[in-house]
């Protein structure tokens, strides 16, 4: 029996990103018993993805926790609700609603500040893609202004379910509770750790405003936009001082800063 060449072998490995744990377990299985220490490698390596996927799995199917148990209460509709943006000093604040499919599971959802930029695009696309039902609502800086950030955040809530093609039978909220909406609610805290409809709001709100203050960054530079999402890092703050504030600001946000009383 002819030998396969390494670089075959570790050409076939490089593809394991892109496989499932079927063709994780063929692969150990195919190379498991070639002695040569790099292929050995490539084995022990592809062994340690099974496990992490197995893990992975199991991590997911906890997650799924709270949507299999309304789903089996006879609710078809599962929302999960989040959103980003309540502490920035500039620009909106975003919500998300999200509807997931009930026989297919989005590995590696999970709260959007514990997730890379890279990974939360990656997921983004995934439940753009796959969701039941999604949407988006803002409330801007001005709104902020008017009415506090706590119900500009209510406000941004209402939109995004208002925006969804399905009503929900359920809301899974990330720990509040959303006046006016005659869905039933459950408020769950730390709701995007522990919800994978949550976990998913949370990164489309994150991505879409993450977005949105990239765009903003090439109309007002300086405020470090771009990289802070508007929050109050020290080259925001410095610009803030030496130059004022912009049309995005919350001016609500900014007395202290500009020392105002």
């Amino acid at each position: 029996m002819a030998v396969v060449k390494y670089s075959v072998i570790n050409e076939e490995y490089k593809g394991l990103n892109y496989m499932s744990e079927d063709e994780l377990i063929l692969f150990i299985d195919k190379y498991i018993s070639d002695d040569r220490a790099n292929v050995q490698s490539l084995v022990d390596k592809a062994t340690k993805k099974h496990q992490n996927l197995l893990e992975e799995k199991a991590r997911t199917e906890v997650m799924y926790s709270f949507e299999d148990k309304y789903k089996g209460m006879g609710y078809n509709y599962i929302c999960g609700i989040d959103e980003v943006g309540r502490g920035p000093l500039a620009g909106p604040v975003v919500a998300a609603a999200v509807i997931l499919p009930s026989d297919f599971r989005i590995l590696e959802l999970n709260d959007s500040k514990q997730l890379s930029k890279k990974k939360r695009e990656e997921l983004y696309d995934i439940i753009l893609e796959k969701a039941v039902a999604y949407g988006i609502g803002l409330a801007s800086e001005q709104v902020i202004d008017e009415i506090n950030i706590l119900q500009a955040t209510f406000k941004a809530m209402q939109m995004a379910i208002g925006n969804l093609n399905v009503k929900p039978d359920v809301l899974l909220n990330d720990a509040v509770k959303i006046p006016d909406i005659d869905i039933r609610q459950i408020p769950i805290i730390k709701g995007d750790t522990l919800s994978a409809s949550i976990a998913a709001a949370s990164i489309v709100a994150k991505v879409t405003r993450d977005r949105m203050m990239e765009e903003y960054d090439k109309l007002y530079p300086g405020y470090d936009f771009g990289k802070s999402a508007g929050y109050g890092t020290a080259a925001h703050r410095k610009k803030l001082i030496e130059d004022g504030p912009c049309e995005i600001h919350r001016m609500t946000f900014l007395k202290k800063i500009l020392g105002q009383n």
